[in-house]
């Protein structure tokens, strides 16, 4: 007996956000003893007549380079899936464009030791979208994207963290045309 199922694009988008959501609230008591995931955060960004919702997990890093004064360099491994909506799809003023971005950056973190309190972050990462972007005059020709940001924020004595950070997405001029998408973006996240 053959099975074949249909999945439209609208429903997929949809199952993905849930699965994501349903992980993210998950996380914190299955990884709570385990050292694999650090953290779980949800952005929400707005640039170019587009806005954006990102669920992410992230891992931090051992490792820690140039510590002095009790702060040091150091980073977190970033994935991460968001669903934009775009505003002048194709230059039309209010018709639509949904992508969905599947993301993972690899983020360098200037902190404290205590990794609580203030801190100075930036990455570039990779950036998977679900169709060609083309909004407002702004095209990208790539699916694949290269993400890189950098930001701000503090870190609570409870773990809890916000932050804001400026975002450009691009194909690093590999193929015509690539004008880019540029963010500002807020973020709250909750460490383990």
């Amino acid at each position: 007996m053959k099975v074949i199922m249909f999945v439209t694009k609208k429903t997929w988008n949809g199952l993905a956000s849930a699965a994501s959501l349903a992980l993210l609230l998950a996380a914190p008591s299955a990884m709570a003893a385990d050292t694999l995931l650090s953290s779980a955060s949800l952005e929400a960004g707005t640039g170019n007549k587009t806005q954006m919702i990102r669920f992410g997990l992230q891992s931090d890093w051992s490792a820690r380079w140039f510590a002095s004064n009790g702060t040091h360099l150091s980073g977190y491994w970033d994935a991460t899936l968001a669903q934009w909506r775009a505003n002048q799809y194709r230059d039309v003023a209010g018709a639509t464009q949904n992508i969905t971005d599947i993301g993972f950056t690899p983020v360098f973190r200037f902190e404290n030791d205590s990794k609580k309190g203030f801190y100075a972050e930036g990455g570039i990462g990779f950036h998977r979208l679900s169709e060609l972007y083309n909004n407002d005059g702004r095209r990208l020709s790539t699916l694949f994207e290269f993400g890189d940001h950098i930001g701000t924020g503090y870190v609570f004595d409870n773990g809890w963290e916000a932050g804001m950070k400026i975002q450009h997405f691009s194909n690093g001029g590999y193929r015509k045309p690539n004008s880019g998408v540029n963010w500002l973006e807020v973020k709250a996240s909750l460490h383990f």
